[in-house]
């Protein structure tokens, strides 16, 4: 990923499975903020109180920050574990929280990583991986007779339309790649003989999936 974009999960989910009467339930949920992070953490602590083990990790700030936890099972077996499917991922912005009812058997060291990495792996799947993406904010005011290879335009450079208004004039408002804009302005200065550009407002980060 450049400097530009980064890979995180699409949406909060879930999945479980058993293992040797263990129940394990992986959880997923995007975040931006540690306070995020530990927010999602104590609602599934709260929810699952009952259980033997909620172990954590979560990433952010493009991997920089990394935090886990194995709460309570041996060292090395839980929270690391955890944390490494996200690294292999490649995922950032996104928290994982795992919890273990235990079923009465004892899994071993190596059946607990391979448990809970298993259950981090799930919740992934069952978000969905996207790419997030610096775009730009942009609009195309033009007539109605210019309007017509606008759309078409837009899409050939990677853009996306996000509104169009019809008024005396019409006005194409969309979000482009910020790695995509010098192209964007020749290409339409050479479309439209050098009679429309194109205003940009302001970035943000956008989803794209992968």
């Amino acid at each position: 990923m450049s400097a530009n974009s980064y890979l995180t999960v699409a949406v909060e989910a879930e999945d479980e499975f058993t293992e040797k009467r263990s129940r394990f339930i992986g959880a997923i949920r995007p975040v931006t903020t540690e306070e995020e992070a530990q927010t999602f953490i104590r609602e599934r602590c709260k929810t699952y109180w009952d259980a033997k083990h909620n172990v954590h990790a979560y990433v952010l700030d493009g991997g920089n920050l990394c935090r886990f936890s194995d709460d309570g099972e041996p060292q090395g077996t839980a929270g690391i574990p955890v944390l490494d499917v996200l690294r292999k991922e490649g995922l950032t912005d996104c928290v994982v929280v795992v919890t273990r009812y235990f079923g009465g058997i004892l899994l071993g060291g190596g059946g607990l990583v391979r448990a809970y990495s298993h259950a981090a792996k799930l919740a992934v799947d069952a978000a969905g991986v996207v790419e997030m993406r610096l775009c730009l904010t942009g609009a195309i005011t033009c007539d109605y007779a210019q309007y017509g290879f606008i759309p078409g335009l837009l899409a050939e450079e990677g853009a996306t339309v996000t509104d169009t208004e019809f008024g005396e004039e019409v006005t194409v408002n969309f979000s482009l790649p910020v790695e995509g804009r010098g192209h964007l302005e020749a290409v339409l200065t050479d479309r439209s003989a050098g009679r429309l550009t194109a205003t940009f407002a302001g970035e943000m980060w956008l989803p794209c999936k992968v």
